[in-house]
């Protein structure tokens, strides 16, 4: 009875926790008081609307008799003019400069660094580091994470005895950063002097000089360029990176802002047998994304997407949180990426408190006050009924979920009520790609325009995990029907998907695992 009750303990500590059981009142306030910052913006246009519409009903022989008394009352033109100079004013200085989304572009590895399931296996067990159980564990996870067949690790990882050296993890920079942005100057036509603002994000490969410094000596970027290098942040430093860009751009005015994202392998791979850290090894895998944004209004006509919110959520004052995802040394003095067995509960919590603050800023109304009912019901009156859990289909027509692992993708769809279509892009990104860290993001919204999903006015809610503790959130709204870019990362093998996967295996790998 003690081995069962351990084992199920053991379970529940690896799900999200159920939404539908507690959500923290403080963080519903701070949704609603993101909601009413933008209150004066939301008041003063139906205004408008309503002075045009009135005004054009209007006779002109009223409108001349208004004049006729106009002109011998100067005080009340005077205040009349104040009072829409003033409104006028303080509209104009609290709207934000829109941020366009021009286009974006993936890295795709060559074939020759596929890591087929068998290749991976032979591979750790040949390279002489981990025991029989250690190797045994990472099949087990192989098996169950819903990668597939076709997924890449770096040129150093392919050979016997693997190369992790610093010429080995700048030659991967280079070939995922360079590959992810000649892709997007090709596509876009944009010079790479036209360049303001570039914004690079990789957690756990920061050398000097810095990522972002290789990316202004290779394409020459302009001297006053602002870069920033963002480290040790996770997967869910792709929404940060997209957020300084945003800020950015709201004070430089008519320039472009090139963000880039990616994970460095090489050096990072765990040579250890300490369980915890080396489930990255069998989950992470080579990728990178280029995002090309915009503040120019020229920019509107071509541009794919408009940024329509961020909202990030930090659990780092939180002990447990802090160190669920940790880089250490274990015992052995082997140095890698340990995951804390309470990460899916973490995540939860995070997940709950990042969509209560987002939920007043894209839910229709009903769903607003739906929820705002129950929470209070239960708060105030202590009534004894659930909260309301919104529909976040009734708010997005796209979701993308990092693909952090088939667990979490799993919790995320049965936590927030989606249909299998919902989470089939993430699912996909994670069976093609593997979790490539913070650009999975973009992977996923690919798949959506490769399968023709994107149609105008369609949103897109963009979520990830990070270190830290970390939740992020990016919402966008399509400004056209976007189709696949060319040279996108599912170019040859879209029709291959969706693929049908069973407990984690799909189900074409099903006889490869058995052997």
């Amino acid at each position: 009875m003690g081995g069962e009750t351990g084992e199920r303990s053991r379970g529940q500590s690896r799900r999200l926790p159920d939404f539908l059981q507690s959500v923290n009142l403080k963080y519903v306030k701070l949704g609603y008081h993101y909601l009413i910052t933008h209150l004066l913006t939301l008041l003063l246009i139906p205004l408008m609307v309503v002075i045009l519409v009135e005004a054009g009903r209007t006779d002109p022989n009223d409108i001349r008799q208004l004049w006729l008394q106009l002109k011998y009352n100067l005080v009340s033109v005077l205040v009349f003019s104040a009072v829409l100079v003033f409104g006028s004013t303080v509209y104009i200085m609290k709207r934000g400069r829109p941020v366009y989304l021009v286009d974006y572009a993936c890295y795709r590895p060559p074939d020759r660094l596929q890591a087929r399931f068998t290749q991976f296996m032979e591979h750790s067990r040949l390279c002489g580091n981990f025991n029989e159980s250690a190797l045994e564990f990472q099949r087990k996870i192989l098996e169950r994470s819903g990668l597939g067949e076709e997924t890449y690790v770096p040129d150093a990882m392919h050979y016997l005895p693997p190369r992790p050296s610093m010429a080995a993890a700048r030659a991967e920079a280079e070939q995922v950063m360079f590959g992810a942005i000649d892709k997007l100057f090709r596509s876009t036509g944009v010079k790479p002097k036209d360049v303001g603002i570039l914004v690079v994000n990789c957690s756990l490969f920061n050398p000097t000089p810095s990522l972002s410094a290789m990316i202004v000596n290779r394409y020459k970027l302009r001297g006053n360029i602002r870069s920033f290098n963002l480290g040790g942040m996770g997967c869910s430093a792709g929404v940060i990176a997209v957020d300084l860009a945003r800020d950015l751009l709201q004070v430089h005015r008519n320039t472009y802002a090139v963000v880039v994202s990616t994970e460095n392998i090489t050096q990072n791979w765990y040579f250890g047998n300490r369980k915890s850290m080396l489930i990255p090894n069998c989950l992470f895998r080579l990728g990178g994304s280029a995002v090309l944004l915009s503040n120019r209004s020229a920019d509107r006509h071509r541009a794919k997407y408009r940024l329509i919110h961020i909202v990030r959520t930090h659990r780092g004052a939180d002990d447990k949180a802090f160190r669920c995802v940790y880089q250490e040394q274990d015992e052995n003095e082997k140095v890698g990426v340990s995951l804390s067995k309470d990460l899916m509960a973490i995540a939860g919590d995070a997940l709950k408190i990042n969509i209560t603050t987002l939920a007043p800023l894209v839910l229709p109304i009903s769903e607003q006050l739906l929820f705002f009912a129950t929470l209070v019901a239960k708060k105030l009156f202590n009534a004894k009924c659930k909260p309301y859990i919104p529909d976040f289909k009734l708010a997005f027509e796209h979701f993308c979920i990092h693909a952090g692992g088939r667990a979490v993708i799993d919790e995320l769809e049965k936590n927030l009520q989606l249909q299998p279509i919902h989470v089939e892009a993430s699912r996909m990104t994670l069976h093609r790609f593997g979790n490539t860290s913070s650009s999975s993001i973009w992977y996923e919204l690919a798949y959506i325009e490769a399968k023709g999903r994107m149609s105008r006015g369609h949103r897109v809610w963009q979520i990830a995990f990070g270190s830290g503790f970390k939740c992020n959130s990016a919402v966008w709204q399509a400004l056209r029907s976007v189709k696949q870019s060319p040279e996108g990362p599912w170019e040859d093998c879209i029709d291959r998907y969706p693929v049908e996967i069973h407990d984690g295996i799909p189900v074409s790998q099903t006889q490869v695992l058995q052997h």
